[in-house]
C-alpha cells in the first residue's frame, strides 16, 4: 500500500461545514452530554466508509448547542475524506469557537477495522 500523503493527513480539516447555532443558557454550573451513536465519514485515502460514537460533554457558559443544526453539522461528516484524529479535533475546534463554553469533551469510539478500534479524545478548558 503506497505511504501517506500530507494530503490525506490535512483531507477535511478546513471543510466548510453547516454552522451550529445556540441559543442563551440560562443557567451556570452543570453539564450537558450528546450522544451521537451513528457517526460515520469516509477514509481519506481508501474512500471506506468509517462508522462510530461520537460523545460530546460540556458546561455551557452564555451559550447551549441548538441540537437540529448539531444533527446537520454532523451528518455532513457523512461523505467528507476524514481522519478519526482530525474529525473529533475539528469538533471540538468548531464547537468551542461556536458555544465559547467552560469546558468540552469530544470522545469519538470507532468501530474496528482490520480489528483495531479507536478511542479519539479531544478536550478543551478556558483558562
Amino acid at each position: 500500500m503506497a505511504n501517506y500523503t500530507d494530503e490525506h493527513a490535512q483531507a477535511g480539516v478546513d471543510a466548510e461545514l453547516p454552522v451550529i447555532e445556540t441559543w442563551p443558557n440560562q443557567y451556570p454550573h452543570y453539564v450537558i452530554k450528546i450522544e451521537i451513536p451513528e457517526y460515520t465519514s469516509v477514509c481519506p485515502k481508501t474512500g471506506l466508509p468509517d462508522h462510530g460514537k461520537i460523545t460530546i460533554e460540556y458546561e455551557p457558559d452564555k451559550e447551549c448547542a441548538e441540537l437540529k443544526s448539531l444533527k446537520m453539522y454532523l451528518l455532513a461528516y457523512r461523505n467528507l475524506g476524514i481522519f478519526y484524529e482530525n474529525a473529533v479535533n475539528k469538533m471540538k475546534d468548531d464547537l468551542v469557537k461556536t458555544m465559547q463554553p467552560v469546558w468540552l469533551r469530544v470522545t469519538g469510539e470507532f468501530t474496528p477495522r482490520g480489528g483495531i478500534n479507536s478511542t479519539i479524545t479531544a478536550e478543551y478548558r478556558r483558562r
